[in-house]
This record gives structure tokens, sequence and C-alpha cells, in this order.
């Protein structure tokens, strides 16, 4: 992972762990934006039409959204008792196999595909776009089996993130089922960031064809991009936590408030489209609000600073 990226990660986490114990209600809330965000984004890159409200009404009324398929209003239901699993797994020490992994795919094809729900396939498959070549279906169980014993032993030693991705990117691969192993992929990818005691990596729609780039390029021998992307999404799910559970006695500082990369390069000898492949590449602490990356000048000075540009 990119030092400066994974030293940020570090300090937050320190900072959020000592905060503990949490404030329950700003923590419940955040909780629940997180989940409709990670429901809408994971079926979003899947494809499905739902907008955030709408995957939002659909989970918290019970509403039945107008022109859209039973389908994905399935998909959405599905998602949110698959979480409920994760959370309860996360809360265990047993290994992660691959009795948990159909689990959450029964659970994310129930009522679409019962026939296949939680079931391997039998069939071979393509992923579209992909130069990858996923196994064949009788080679499935054993390569399953592997990647269980991978997952055992590399959780002591590998770093949560880098464990994350790299599990996340080989089930990919392995493609065991004929349909939702993509969000089933990224349910495994939050439990073991769950475990490890780091909120979830919530993978938005908006990045979808990075983050196809990403996993093309780990399918090639080079995982690294995939990692830092991770660890951008922990990063961001970090700063929500610490900004809903630090106590805002006093105004923040102009130095923490967030500015745009346009803004941003007026302060700096960068221009904004190099800001934002510093964004993307973990070397500069920002996040996306919405499309747009935003930084801030604490952000910055402390990028400068590691390059000698002080």
């Amino acid at each position: 992972m990119e030092t400066r990226l994974a030293q940020r990660i570090q300090a937050k986490k320190s900072q959020l762990d000592g905060l503990r114990p949490l404030p329950a209600a700003a923590v419940r809330r955040l909780n629940e934006q997180l989940t409709i965000e990670w429901i809408y984004n994971s079926n979003a890159i899947e494809g499905s039409t739902l907008s955030l409200r709408e995957t939002q009404l659909i989970l918290e009324q019970g509403i039945t959204i107008g022109g859209k398929s039973l389908r994905e209003h399935f998909e959405v239901i599905n998602h949110q008792e698959a979480i409920k699993l994760v959370e309860s797994l996360a809360g265990q020490q047993e290994p992660l196999t691959p009795f948990y992994v159909r689990q959450l795919h029964a659970l994310v094809l129930a009522k679409i595909d019962d026939e296949n729900a939680g079931q391997y396939r039998s069939m071979p498959v393509r992923i579209v776009g992909a130069a990858h070549e996923p196994p064949p279906a009788w080679d499935i169980p054993a390569q399953m089996d592997d990647w269980a014993s991978w997952l055992q032993v590399q959780a002591g030693v590998m770093d949560p993130m880098t464990l994350a991705a790299l599990a996340h990117h080989q089930l990919v691969a392995i493609h065991p089922f004929m349909d939702g192993n993509g969000r089933t992929a990224r349910l495994i990818l939050n439990l073991i960031l769950l475990r490890a005691g780091y909120p979830p990596a919530i993978i938005a729609r908006v990045n979808r064809r990075q983050y196809y780039r990403v996993l093309a390029q780990a399918d090639g021998g080079n995982a690294t991009p995939l990692v830092n992307f991770v660890g951008r999404a922990v990063e961001r799910s970090l700063t929500l936590y610490l900004e809903a559970c630090t106590p805002q006695t006093t105004r923040p500082s102009v130095d923490e408030e967030w500015l745009s990369l346009r803004e941003a390069a007026e302060l700096t000898p960068y221009s904004q489209d190099y800001l934002s492949l510093l964004a993307r590449t973990g070397k500069l602490e920002a996040m996306k609000h919405g499309r747009n990356w935003v930084t801030t000048r604490q952000a910055l000075a402390a990028y400068m600073q590691s390059v000698g540009k002080t």
C-alpha cells in the first residue's frame, strides 16, 4: 500500500480507537447511512437502476418503487440480510470458510434465483470485458478450499486492508457462482475489515470503471492499485466516523475545512489534474463528495512536506 495512505489510515484508526466508547446515537446513525450506501453502490455496480434515495425508501419504509423490477427490490432486501450476517460473523473468531461464502451468496440471490443461490456454478463463465478466464466449474470446490486455507494462513501475517483486497480479488477471479459474485466478494471484503476493527469500505458506483481497472491490473499480477483503491475507501469511512464521533466544541480551523481541487490548485504549484492523480493514488488525503474530489489545506501541507516542497 502507498506509504502515506497507510500512515493516514493507521493514524485515523488510532484516533478513533482513542475516542471509544463511541457515542451510541452517532454510531447508529452513521451505520445506517453506510449500510444504505453499501447496498446502493454494490447493487448499482452490477446494474441496478435504483437511486440512493429509492434504496433508502425500500429499506426504511418498505415502499415499492414504481417502474422498478421486483428483482431490484429483492436485491436491496437481500443485501440487507447479507450485511446482518456479515456483522454477526465479524464478531466470531472461527475461520472464514467456503461454507460462509455460500451462505452469503444464498442470501444475495434469495427469491431471485433460488436454484443457484448458495450453489457453485456447474457451467463455464466469462467475465464481460475482462481478459481473465475463470477456472472450469469442476475445479471450483478445490480452489475455494485453497482460497480459505490461504486466507487463514495470511490472516495473522498480512495487514487487514491488503488481506481484504486480495481475498476479494481471488474470489472474483475464481468466480464460483453463476451470478452474484461481485456482491458476495464485496461482502467478504468488508467482513475481513470488520473483523480487524475497521469500518466497511464502500466501493462507489461512480468509481466503477476504476474498480474494474484495478481488478484487471490484479489479474495481471499487480495488486497494488487494488490495495490502494480499497485503502482509500477505508480512509473515507474512518473520516466519516471521526467526523460523527468527535465532539464539535469549536469551529474547525481553516486548515481542516474541505476545499475543491480547483481551489487547492491555487494554493500549490500543482495543477488540478495532478492533484486528482495524487488523490486517486492515495498520495494526497482526499475524499469524494459526489463525483468531485475534495481535500484540505492540512492535507496539502502534509503532502508537500513529504516531498520536500514546504
